[in-house]
């Protein structure tokens, strides 16, 4: 299997599809912002995301309404590993295949009514087959029936900000109605990775049979780098030809979604190519774990004169590979600090620059709690405060 490299030139060689030219947009601040760049796709949209910060690194009509066609099954899965893991259902519970199910038109892993299938083979016909039948059979576990899947199907839609999304059925089968971006594909695919790791092993398996038909995932990144483990293909003839793919490198996981193709095999290459550039052009990088101390902050009328101070969460940053980059730091606290201090609050601002260019600001907080002094301890210190 060939690793992802960092070879520009065969890149452009891959993602050369014709000559037309999307405006290229990032969420990235201007000094983040490779210097190389991106692949020019021939689609009607795509994105790249880094999975862990949520950063969309470089996108082409991100925001364009189009058909997700089978890429709605993403949320179809979300919801069913939501549920797994939340404990109201388990992946070895049977599920009893209705004549609704049985009838889905489209891809499908051959369920037939009145089967007894399992969850997880649900999932799997779900996942590797691309199955409609499985969708509709577990969208009628979970919820009911499939209307009241699609309800939850929305609902959750919203509640990961997927703005530009919205859908009719747990398939993807085209409908007017139906409707995703490139960037609520991203995010939604980068949540799935996040949220439910466990689970998101389904999307690296190759081939799946039920009752002696195999079918072979439809995800051929799969057999042409290692490195690449997910997620999911898409195809109608409206919608064209969407795939979104993932891979891991040194702790960085990349998403690149791809819409409206002309062929399985230009989506592949395209999705390739974009997730080539990403890991030839940036690192993400974790520079100031949540909880962990920064610096020691004086404190005033306290029974310990001394604080630790750091940041709430996890501070990663996605990183342009630029020769020389220097990272800084400046610590501004809100002097002076004087108990009482709750655990958590904000006492100071981190700010991170990239080469000289501010790249972010972060609330620094107690890692601790001020507790106020005795009477001597704060008569002293109300002195110190005023000759200060």
């Amino acid at each position: 299997m060939k690793p992802i490299t960092a070879a520009i030139v065969a890149l452009f060689l891959v993602c050369s599809v014709g000559p037309t030219v999307h405006a290229v947009q990032s969420e990235l601040p201007v000094a983040l912002q490779a210097t190389i760049p991106p692949p020019n796709l021939k689609v009607s949209s795509w994105a790249l995301m880094d999975a862990s910060t949520g950063v969309m690194i470089a996108a082409a009509n991100p925001d364009r309404r189009v058909e997700p066609a089978s890429l709605s099954k993403l949320m179809t899965a979300y919801l069913v590993f939501r549920g797994i893991d939340s404990g109201e259902f388990r992946l070895d519970e049977e599920v009893l295949v209705s004549e609704n199910a049985w009838r889905s038109i489209g891809s499908r892993m051959f369920i037939e009514p009145g089967d007894r299938v399992s969850i997880e083979n649900l999932i799997k016909g779900l996942v590797i087959q691309s199955g409609n039948d499985a969708a509709v059979a577990l969208a009628e576990y979970v919820a009911g029936s499939e209307a009241a899947f699609v309800e939850m199907m929305n609902q959750a839609a919203a509640g990961l900000n997927l703005n530009g999304t919205h859908y009719v059925n747990s398939t993807g089968l085209p409908h007017p109605d139906h409707f995703s971006t490139a960037r609520d594909i991203s995010r939604l695919a980068g949540a799935i990775t996040q949220q439910f790791p466990e689970h998101y092993r389904y999307y690296s398996m190759k081939e799946f049979g039920w009752k002696g038909i195999h079918q072979k995932n439809r995800n051929k990144l799969l057999w042409r780098d290692e490195t690449v483990d997910g997620v999911k293909t898409g195809h109608t003839r409206s919608a064209g030809y969407c795939l979104v793919g993932s891979a891991e490198r040194d702790g960085m996981r990349l998403i690149a979604s791809v819409l409206g193709a002309q062929s399985k095999t230009k989506r592949e290459d395209a999705v390739y190519a974009l997730l080539r550039y990403g890991f030839a052009s940036y690192d993400s990088k974790t520079v100031y774990r949540g909880g962990d101390k920064i610096v020691t902050a004086k404190v005033y009328k306290s029974v310990s004169p001394s604080l630790a101070v750091g940041v709430g969460s996890d501070i990663r940053l996605t990183l342009p590979k630029t020769p020389g980059r220097q990272l800084d730091a400046d610590i501004r606290l809100n002097e002076p600090l004087v108990a009482p201090i709750v655990k958590g609050s904000t006492v100071g601002t981190l700010t991170l620059r990239l080469n000289g260019d501010e790249i972010g600001a972060h609330p620094l907080v107690a890692l601790g709690d001020a507790v106020p002094g005795s009477w001597a301890v704060k008569a002293y210190d109300t002195l110190r405060l005023w000759v200060r």
